[in-house]
Order: structure tokens, then sequence, then C-alpha cells
């Protein structure tokens, strides 16, 4: 990674879409609720979160409504930590998702309401891109900023000439969402040029595939599939140096969160943990990738912080809401005991 100059430090500036999601109440349907439980989210504010509450310097860019909805969403990222000082506030619609939740038998649903939204309208010259990475070390972005709209998809191309400029390390997420993805371009034709500047990144195995036409052997355990993808991926990511992957697999008759990641060419698994209770799936992965982030910018081994991303991960499940609330005590607690159902009083 980069070192930071003069007196940037190690501070991460993250892009993305602020949302607020609705979750049907009580297990319910969507056809069957009488109500909903209201959350911020977003998968960079997610990140954001989860770094500024280990004690990162964070700042999150993006564009939202001047209404209470929007400033409230704000004011709690704030809470959290996350300085918020270059969000652009105009237009009028604050981007929505809806979630049915899920269970062993059934998936959890998502419906998004995103099309037309203050940040779907950011246009190139908005952000002052040079004063926002004065003080940041890194940049992180994934998949989702760049699918909401031809003009975001700008924007992200946009803030990414000038992290190169700056000399800030690039981070990304794949994050494929097939939903979102309506305004005509193929995410091959515009995810490859934007994550080709990505020095850290965490994928998927079906996103490879989408973005880059990486197949791997679908025989082989997830271990050698990942250093497959590893090897395709930095035939179009020159720059890339570290990527990470979280997994989901049944083993015993048991589901089990693990984590890979590749670093300077050398492979790392993590144990990972049976997970036996979910209260909330959604940002796992951003939560993972928060780990991953911090791990690097601590300078952690590589060992320690795939270890680290994992159970990140892993911990956020129990956690209803988008958002990570964890401390670093307490991520340390379940790396080193596993999960417990004891009181701590």
């Amino acid at each position: 990674m980069h070192k930071p100059d003069g007196n940037k430090g190690l501070s991460v500036t993250a892009f993305g879409e602020l949302l607020l999601r609705l979750h049907s109440n009580g297990g319910k349907r969507f056809q069957q609720t009488d109500g909903f439980t209201s959350w911020y989210a977003g998968a960079e504010a997610n990140v954001c979160v989860l770094l500024a509450r280990l004690g990162v310097p964070t700042q999150y860019i993006t564009r939202v409504p001047a209404h209470d909805l929007a400033t409230a969403g704000v004011q709690q990222l704030k809470s959290h930590g996350v300085a918020t000082q270059h969000i652009l506030y105009g237009g009028d619609k604050l981007g929505l998702y809806f979630t049915e939740p899920g269970n062993n038998i059934r998936p959890t649903r998502v419906i998004y309401d995103r099309e037309g939204t203050s940040y779907a309208a950011l246009q190139r010259g908005q952000i002052p891109w040079a004063d926002v990475f004065s003080q940041s070390s890194h940049f992180h972005w994934s998949g989702v900023a760049a699918a909401v709209s031809e003009s975001a998809a700008d924007v992200c191309r946009e803030a990414l000439e000038a992290a190169l400029t700056a000399g800030v390390t690039i981070s990304s997420d794949f994050n494929y969402r097939s939903k979102l993805w309506k305004y005509g371009a193929h995410p091959a034709a515009v995810m490859p040029g934007l994550l080709q500047h990505s020095e850290i990144t965490v994928a998927d195995l079906d996103a490879a595939k989408v973005y880059f036409d990486i197949d791997t052997d679908e025989s082989l355990p997830l271990e050698q599939r990942f250093e497959q993808c590893y090897t395709a991926l930095q035939l179009h990511m020159p720059r890339l140096k570290t990527l990470g992957m979280s997994f989901r697999r049944v083993k015993d008759q048991q589901l089990w969160y693990t984590g890979a990641l590749a670093h300077e060419g050398k492979f790392f698994y993590a144990s990972g943990f049976a997970i036996t209770d979910i209260t909330d799936q959604i940002g796992t992965g951003d939560a993972f990738t928060a780990g991953m982030l911090y791990g690097l910018i601590q300078a952690f081994t590589p060992q320690q912080t795939i270890d680290f991303a994992t159970a990140c991960g892993a911990i956020k499940q129990s956690i209803p809401g988008d958002w990570a609330i964890v401390s670093r005590e307490e991520i340390e607690e379940l790396m080193k005991n596993g999960l417990s159902g004891r009181i701590i009083r």
C-alpha cells in the first residue's frame, strides 16, 4: 500500500449511495406484513461505520436530498464517528430498499426503489475530489455505486481518476446486484474499466464471471477455485495485490462462514465459524470488507487479517440492520473463544 503523504495519516474515504432499508416486521412476508422496521444502509456506508468504530478515520461521500429522512441518516453516520462534511445535498429522493426476512427454508428477498434518487442524478464535477482526497490514504467503492445510473458510473470513474492523481490506495468490492443494472449498459462493459485501478478488492465467484467472464472449476474445493479466480483476475487488474473472498458452506450438516485472502501471491485461509443462528445476513460482506481493510491498515499479518475479517463477517450476522455495531474487543473475543451464548455481567 502507498505510504500516506504529509499529514494525511491512515484514513479511508468511501463513496456510494446512502439508503433507507425497510424490513418486514416479525419474520412476515411482504404480503403479510403489518409494518416495517427502518435502518440506514448502503454498502460503502456499512464499511465506513465499522471502520470508524474500530478507530480508523473515515469519511463518506454521497448525495442525498435536503430533508429530514436523509438528515437523520447522516446524523446516525456521525454518531458512529464517520465524517460527513463532503456529503452533497440536492434532489428529492433518498434511495430505498425493502427486505423480507428469510430462514433456513426460504431466502431473504429484496425489492429496490433507487431510480431517480439524488445519488443516481449525480454528475461529474459536483464533488471536489481533490479536496476530498487531500486528507485520505485510501479510497473505497463498490459495484453498487456504479450500478444505479450511467452518471453515477461516470462519477465513480472521476473519483478513481482523482484518487490515482492523489496517490491514494484504491480498494473495491465487486458487489454485483443484478436487479440494479437497468440503464442499458451491461456490467461487463462498465466494471472492468473501473476495477482495473484497485490494489485491494473483495470479490465473489459469480461476480467475477459476470464482470470478467472468469470460470473456475466447480468440481474443485472453494479454496482452489479462489486461487484460480485470483490468478485470472490479475490479467484484468494489473495493480491487484490483495483479494478477499468470504464463503458460506455446509460441513457436517452445519453452516460454516469462512474466508480466503490472496496477498502478494500467497494464499491464506480462515478456519471460520459454525453459524448456528442468524439474526440478519445483510451487511455481512461489508463487515468482512471493513475487517480486511482494517487488518491491512493496521499492518496485521495476512493470516491475522483474514481471521479478523472473517470474524467481522460472522459477528455481523448476529446484529439486526446493515451496520456492524461492534467493537474491536468484541471481535477479538469471538476470535479467541468462538461463538458464545453466555451473559457478560
